[in-house]
């Protein structure tokens, strides 16, 4: 079905505007198959012909990059997508225990959605938040230290239609459709809401800062042993000559001429 004249120049509008961040139009997939997929809430065949047409690309070039990437969804999502870390540190600080109630709770397998379109949920490699593991996210705002028990109030306050706070971050968690109009590059006004960084994130700077630790200054390349050419030289010295020999080891010429190893 195809987009309305409406939404056809709306669609327009805003994909100029991204492509005209990049040198080359192609560049601008990205942020497009997030347009597409907040105003059909996935990445539907007509928003995979839109971003073909829009960019001069085959349908078959454009859904192989949808495919690839997960936070693009093929089939309708739900209004928020709860995402639990399983991957090492999550999994092992309780993140497989997480997804295994949330998902009994919900009666869901990984990329399911509830009957009445609210919640997907997903298994995540990574949400690049250990320090806080075991870490869910809804709609890519940051939930730190869950528990089974937390993590299915937060699935029941979201289906129950209520304000759910990140614990960093903005200050709410929008829905799905709006949250990709932001991936595709088209701020809200909720950036500099709420921390970025939290405690845990920090305890390294803080000690540092306390016992004056500091990282050593980078080396003068211009008088380090390699030349121009990547390459280590042997060179010499005030002192005389070295040398490597055939087993890997250094040994030096001195002016007197006795030799050291």
């Amino acid at each position: 079905m195809a987009y309305s004249a409406e939404t056809q120049l709306q669609l327009q509008s805003d994909a100029a505007a991204i492509v005209a961040r990049y040198p080359q139009p192609r560049s601008g997939l990205l942020p497009l198959l997030h347009l597409v997929q907040s105003v059909d809430g996935f990445v539907s065949p007509d928003g995979i012909a839109f971003c073909a047409q829009t960019l001069n690309l085959s349908n078959a070039e454009v859904s192989a990059v949808a495919t690839f990437y997960t936070q693009y969804k093929r089939h309708p999502n739900g209004r928020y997508t709860v995402g639990v870390c399983t991957n090492t540190l999550c999994a092992v600080m309780g993140g497989d225990e997480i997804f295994e109630t949330v998902s009994k709770h919900l009666g869901l397998g990984h990329d399911e959605t509830t009957q009445d379109g609210v919640v997907t949920l997903e298994r995540v490699e990574c949400n690049a938040a250990c320090d806080y593991a075991p870490v869910v996210m809804v709609n890519w705002e940051f939930f730190d230290n869950q528990t089974p028990r937390s993590t299915c109030a937060l699935v029941a306050s979201l289906r129950a239609g209520e304000k759910v706070r990140p614990s960093r971050g903005a200050d709410e968690v929008v829905e799905f459709k709006p949250m990709s109009r932001v991936l595709a590059g088209f701020e809200d006004g909720r950036a500099d809401q709420g921390p970025s960084a939290g405690h845990a994130s920090l305890v390294g700077l803080r000690l540092a800062r306390e016992r004056g630790w500091q990282a050593p200054p980078a080396p003068d390349r211009s008088t380090d042993d390699t030349g121009t050419d990547g390459s280590e030289s042997t060179g010499t010295d005030s002192t005389g000559t070295d040398s490597t020999g055939a087993d890997g080891t250094r040994t030096g010429s001195s002016s007197d001429g006795t030799r050291s190893p």
